[in-house]
């Protein structure tokens, strides 16, 4: 039941954002370039730039559980085992 609560929650997200998108690049027609350092892109529209930026972010934020696994963190030891203490009573 969880789970499908959070499918539903990722799916409105989801098309939340796609849907701003969709009304911000019809009432934004120009185009525009990207310039990060001596790099300059071609002129896009605003709304093409945004699709690209969010389909890119959505296919890195896929990978990031696969960086930050929590079964490859080590498992908590114990200085003994908690089984030999049960064999420390008294009968």
């Amino acid at each position: 039941m969880l789970k499908l609560l959070t499918n539903v929650m990722v799916a409105v997200v989801i098309a939340f954002w796609v849907g701003a998108i969709a009304i911000f690049s019809i009432q934004n027609v120009i185009t525009v370039s990207l310039k990060f350092l001596f790099w300059e892109s071609i002129k896009l529209p605003v709304g093409v730039l945004l699709s690209f930026c969010l389909g890119g972010g959505f296919v890195v934020g896929s990978f990031l559980p696969f960086l930050f696994n929590p079964s490859k963190r080590k498992k908590k030891r114990y200085l003994n085992d908690p089984k030999d203490d049960l064999n420390n009573f008294d009968n």
